[in-house]
């Protein structure tokens, strides 16, 4: 039986928000996951510490596309305070699935990406 959670990751992962690169980003930053081969590269602009606009693209699993998908559409006008602040429980909540421990790699790329970038 498919629960309405993972019907919402399917949604993100084959259709993702914010996919795509930014023409003249305010920074850039890719990370991977060297256990399943995950890569996402981020973009970001910040003005007056929020964040103004965010994409990122790369290639992974349902897990790690969907969380940036969310994950994205969740930053925008964020202040960069808010984020840093961000945590595995916030991750893990803002999927709505539970997580082994070998996926929650995976559903924190874009958020160790994100914060990569804000710092």
């Amino acid at each position: 039986m498919t629960t309405i959670y993972q019907e919402l990751l399917l949604a993100h992962y084959q259709n993702p928000k914010n996919f795509g690169r930014i023409i003249h980003p305010g920074k850039t930053i890719t990370v991977a996951n060297p256990l399943c081969g995950d890569v996402i590269t981020m973009d970001v602009i910040v003005a007056d510490g929020k964040v103004k606009e965010i994409k990122f693209s790369g290639h992974g699993c349902v897990i790690s596309r969907a969380s940036g998908s969310l994950l994205t559409e969740y930053a925008k006008n964020k202040s960069q305070k808010e984020l840093l602040k961000l945590d595995r429980a916030f991750i893990i909540k803002l999927l709505g699935i539970e997580l082994g421990v070998n996926r929650i790699k995976c559903a924190m790329l874009p958020l160790e990406a994100l914060q990569k970038l804000l710092i």
